[in-house]
């Protein structure tokens, strides 16, 4: 890849504004993904990661500011232009989001079978080889409830990328895994993305583990961006909001509870 390819944004989120509920998720977001890279999106809970990779997917839309994807404002797309980027985008949840009544085989082949019409022998081929590639060709025909959460992740992560995404979304892929799912998972992100020249948003919060395959971390808290660097970079930050999330600090600017009247008065007042 020449470097112009690997400068290219795949993604472009400028000076974006979104509220849910009446409260500001964000307010003036800038941030950007490069082609070919592992982007990691972090921060504490509550601060719009998921609602992030909605606005990438086009499933909502900003108040203010632009969503770029493929070269593209997203706003400007009739549903038809927004359902065929999204064939360009593979997508693995937070719990897999297996199909219960499908065997492993069928999950995997069913964006295949949805989206495009091919003979049974590439089906089979494209199926085979992305479970081989996540160490499963030999669960093809397990179900769902015969897999490990780390099975089905994989098998997840197959089914994602056997459409050959030139995006790869993954929403807090680390979430229950045991230490050796773990560490195959954040070997598939890497090497997925090595081979298949795919660009990666990880959203997580294990600081730790995303930081041995990212390329690029993005730091959110307070509806914008704080802090974007190198994940090293991030790890030896001394600034209080970017120090007390990426060491796990209990102390520090960001605070433990969500906005409310003093205790006191609430016990011995009227309620809220």
């Amino acid at each position: 890849m020449n470097s112009t390819a690997r400068d290219e944004r795949i993604v472009e989120v400028t000076g974006v504004r979104y509220a849910a509920g009446g409260r500001a998720i964000f307010d003036g977001l800038d941030l950007s993904v490069r082609r070919g890279s592992v982007t990691a999106v972090m921060g504490p809970s509550g601060t719009g990661k998921t609602t992030l990779l909605r606005l990438i997917s086009g499933q909502a839309e900003p108040e203010a500011g632009s969503v770029r994807v493929f070269g593209r404002e997203l706003a400007g797309l009739s549903r038809a232009e927004i359902y065929a980027m999204r064939r360009r985008m593979g997508m693995l949840f937070q719990q897999g989001a297996l199909l219960t009544d499908l065997d492993v085989y069928e999950n995997v082949a069913f964006p295949l079978r949805e989206h495009a019409r091919l003979p049974e022998a590439l089906v089979r081929m494209m199926v085979l080889t992305r479970l081989e590639a996540v160490g499963l060709r030999g669960a093809a025909r397990l179900m769902p409830w015969e897999l490990s959460g780390g099975m089905a992740r994989r098998v997840a992560l197959a089914r994602a990328i056997v459409m050959d995404p030139e995006l790869l979304i993954y929403d807090e892929p680390f979430v229950g895994l045991d230490p050796i799912s773990m560490g195959v998972v954040l070997r598939l992100i890497r090497e997925l993305n090595d081979t298949l020249g795919i660009t990666s948003i990880v959203v997580s919060h294990d600081v730790e583990e995303i930081a041995k395959v990212a390329d690029e971390a993005w730091l959110l808290s307070g509806g914008r961006v704080v802090a974007s660097g190198a994940p090293g970079d991030l790890l030896a930050s001394e600034d209080p909001p970017v120090r007390q999330f990426m060491r796990g600090l209990a102390d520090g600017p960001v605070p433990f509870h969500y906005s409310a009247a003093p205790l006191r008065d609430e016990l011995f007042g009227e309620g809220p």
